[in-house]
């Protein structure tokens, strides 16, 4: 994602709190992100790149697009993010795949239920309460619970025949200071069932029974001048009674609903859809639907429901909408709120989907004043490989030999993203002998830009090696020795993983497999290979077509070309031995070799 597209995104985001995505080509979710102010936070990663680490900068070259979720609090945002990276675990959220996960507190199914805080959730039958944003407050509330209602905290298995044959006897001693002992038959069964009703009910937020008793225990305590008692119950009351925080994220009102809300434009229909499941939002998802001139909106939001609720596997018996709908299934309550935890819900996805369409006319807008293909992708260029100027001019460089022969390299250029096949140049390497890469690229890259100079022409603004770090590094000796290191920007290409490699840097930059703009210097890099293959091919025939070799009656071209190639020179194959010509080409091609060279002797 560029900074231009940056820009047309920014008129469009909010200031509010919310969660935001990254997606890349393939509509994928690359990262998930919460922020406290939308519009600053995703302003952040197309600031300065100078603090962000590589991966950040990598991972925004590879998005396509953003898109947030407006929340009401950083906690509602905290969680939605946990429950959306838990579904989806983007690519670059890789600290968080094993993720950091939520507290409950469960409440076992077995008999004499514990009472304990875990972060997994079984399907065994037990009864989970939660997820809860801190550990602090869970344990605050846990202490709270243990406290008043004396709770086993033992692992036994405290079955019927077990306590009867005593087998737990030893625990006496703990009870007395802990639990009220039902192991060894002090607590009955239905007395310690009645306290664990008394904790489903507060933590579901019923807290009428429990306050009750609890009013009651404190008159009991100040009534026998117990006051100490009495005043250590009503701070455990007020306690309880602070962490019940409302949460459009986490509710202990509201169970299992869908929330939808709907906004058009002339020619779209947008539908917000917020999936509530066990008091948490756990997907948020905008539909988009042309629409004729007659639609309604009634039928609009009808036909979107019905899609949304059976393409996520929504069964949840209430909806809550704007406006009053029929639906056929007379089993799914239809709400519509005027107050409240279920008007607040509505808001926000109202507010979503009003957010969601003014940003796509923004993009709407900015499609129809949409820059050519060229400057698109050259754009792209500079922003992949971070250059200050748009590289209108790119040239690229490749070598070619074979076994040390005949080494020569290839310049292509190319102009405004495309070929430029009269300013192409090719190389005789003159000042190496043997196969060195390195050494032919250091003397082509400067013969190269030592002419331009001297003819005062321009220099491009991008010069790809086609290579790793040696060719790059060799490459970089010459635009050094040239003093032009400041006026362009050098990179080098490796084939295998097409690693782009910037000078005095060791660690590469990937770039997207789909960009246009590695597809750009892929071709460049492509075109210089071929342009040097063909050169090099031209340069051998000619030198084989010009060797005494050919002369001799049976000896073609391709076997001349064989014997040049591995002995080098003619000199070499007159002193080659019979058996080291045999295994190259052959008896009957070695007899006539032979009695050439005897014949001239």
């Amino acid at each position: 994602m560029t900074t231009e597209d940056y820009k047309k995104l920014l008129p469009t985001l909010p200031k509010d709190p919310g969660v935001y995505r990254f997606f890349g080509n393939e509509d994928e979710i690359l990262y998930v992100g919460k922020a406290k102010n939308l519009k600053n936070r995703i302003a952040s990663y197309f600031g300065s790149k100078k603090h962000q680490a590589r991966k950040t900068r990598v991972m925004v070259k590879n998005a396509v697009r953003v898109e947030y979720t407006i929340v009401e609090t950083e906690v509602d945002a905290l969680l939605l993010e946990s429950t959306l990276i838990k579904k989806y675990q983007p690519r670059y959220n890789v600290q968080l795949k094993d993720g950091k996960t939520y507290p409950y507190i469960c409440i076992k199914n077995e008999r004499f239920p514990r009472v304990f805080i875990t972060r997994r959730v079984i399907r065994d039958g037990s009864t989970y309460f939660g997820p809860y944003t801190g550990k602090t407050r869970v344990n605050v509330i846990l202490e709270l619970i243990r406290k008043l209602f004396q709770l086993r905290t033992c692992n036994f298995n405290l079955s019927e025949e077990n306590i009867n044959k005593g087998k737990f006897k030893v625990c006496l001693e703990y009870h007395i200071k802990n639990c009220k002992g039902p192991c060894t038959a002090l607590e009955t069964e239905e007395a310690y069932n009645e306290k664990i009703i008394q904790i489903k009910n507060m933590l579901s937020g019923k807290l009428g029974s429990v306050r009750n008793n609890l009013k009651a225990e404190m008159a009991r305590y100040a009534e026998n001048l117990e006051f100490e008692k009495a005043q250590s119950v009503k701070e455990k009351l007020q306690a309880f009674e602070d962490y019940q925080g409302k949460s459009t994220v986490v509710s202990t009102t509201i169970r299992n609903v869908d929330v939808f809300s709907v906004d058009m434009d002339e020619k779209m229909t947008y539908v917000n859809y917020l999936r509530v499941l066990e008091g948490a939002i756990i997907h948020t998802h905008t539909l988009e639907m042309t629409h004729n001139l007659n639609d309604e909106k009634k039928d609009l939001l009808w036909y979107a429901l019905t899609e949304l609720r059976e393409k996520f596997n929504s069964n949840a018996s209430e909806i809550i909408v704007p406006f009053k709908i029929k639906l056929l299934d007379k089993n799914i309550t239809v709400t519509v709120p005027k107050i409240g935890d279920k008007k607040k819900l509505l808001d926000l996805s109202e507010k979503n989907v009003q957010y969601f369409k003014f940003q796509k006319q923004k993009q709407e807008l900015a499609r129809k004043n949409q820059q050519t293909s060229a400057e698109r992708i050259l754009k792209q260029v500079k922003e992949d490989l971070q250059m200050e100027a748009v590289p209108i001019h790119i040239e690229c460089f490749d070598n070619s030999n074979m076994q040390g022969s005949h080494p020569v390299s290839s310049c292509v250029v190319f102009r405004n993203a495309r070929p430029a096949k009269r300013d192409y140049r090719h190389y005789n390497i003159k000042t190496v002998k043997g196969p060195d890469d390195f050494a032919s690229m250091e003397e082509v890259v400067y013969r190269r830009y030592k002419r331009l100079i001297a003819e005062e022409k321009s220099l491009p603004q991008l010069i790809i090696i086609d290579g790793g770090k040696g060719q790059l590094s060799a490459a970089m000796k010459s635009i050094e020795a040239l003093n032009i290191q400041d006026k362009v920007t050098i990179i080098g290409i490796a084939k295998r993983l097409e690693e782009i490699f910037f000078p005095n840097d060791s660690i590469p930059l990937y770039i997207n497999k789909k960009s246009e703009s590695l597809k750009l210097i892929q071709q460049a890099r492509n075109e210089a290979h071929r342009f040097a293959i063909t050169f090099h091919r031209n340069q051998r025939s000619k030198d084989f077509t010009q060797t005494e070799l050919t002369q001799i009656p049976g000896i073609g071209d391709k076997t001349a070309q064989k014997l040049l190639v591995h002995f080098k020179s003619v000199k070499k194959i007159k002193q080659a031995t019979p058996q080291e010509l045999e295994t190259l080409i052959g008896k009957s091609a070695t007899r006539k070799l032979i009695k050439y060279f005897t014949k001239g002797e």
